[in-house]
């Protein structure tokens, strides 16, 4: 299956395969300039630095040969760049933190589904769907809980970890293969589909809650030294 970052490299030859797509460099060039000139631009430089080593770096090849190699490509993207830029544009107010949870919580959950993961996989236009509505719904999200008070903030953060980290565990305990896209392209890796699915899943499992964790920590931070400053 040949998708929008190629057909699946083997272990031989993935790391010299670079994505230099004209049109990807020219919005992350773009991007860049709009960082330059933002009131925060140390954090969206950075948010577009992990776009370019999830879009354009050997990375990309990778996730069309290992799903696990997907699962960082999609941590990267939600749990890293996203929340780069939200606080590159601090909201002055949470009102919608219940609804941008549930709708970056269904566009991550829905985008593993095998049907519709394999047609992205697949199909550039779904492909980029795909990126660009987590994205999105990822910063809408990361947006509201910045902006919000803290007790609910750390309410939505654990919420958040918890979700992610479930569809982490049923990757990981899944018994069957569940993605076309991947049915052969994990062997030369020396992995049955199975094991990379599985492996996938502790990536999620895992690193992946570490963001989410570590935005509980620094609202938990910020109310005690309220606390203490108010004490």
């Amino acid at each position: 299956m040949t998708s929008y970052c190629g057909a699946p490299p083997h272990p031989y030859d993935w790391i010299g395969r670079w994505n230099f797509d004209p049109v990807l460099l020219v919005a992350l060039a773009v991007a860049a300039a709009v960082a330059m000139r933002s009131s925060h631009p140390r954090f969206l430089l950075a948010s577009v630095g992990i776009l370019a080593v999830t879009f354009v770096s050997p990375l990309c090849a990778l996730s069309v040969a290992l799903f696990s190699a997907r699962a960082v490509h999609h941590v990267l993207l939600v749990a890293v760049a996203a929340p780069l830029a939200a606080l590159a544009f601090p909201g002055r107010g949470s009102k919608h933190l219940g609804i941008a949870f549930v709708a970056s919580t269904a566009t991550l959950w829905a985008w593993h589904l095998p049907a519709l993961y394999d047609r992205a996989l697949g199909d550039t236009a779904i492909y980029w769907l795909m990126q660009l509505t987590l994205l999105g719904t990822a910063i809408w999200f990361w947006r509201e809980l910045f902006a919000a008070p803290p007790v609910t903030a750390s309410m939505f953060s654990i919420l958040a970890m918890a979700q992610m980290g479930m569809l982490g565990a049923l990757l990981t305990f899944a018994r069957t293969p569940l993605y076309t896209s991947h049915a052969a392209s994990t062997l030369p890796w020396g992995l049955e589909q199975v094991a990379d699915q599985q492996l996938a899943g502790l990536v999620m499992w895992v690193p992946g809650v570490i963001p989410y964790a570590l935005a509980t920590a620094l609202i938990a931070r910020r109310v005690w030294i309220r606390a203490a400053g108010t004490a």
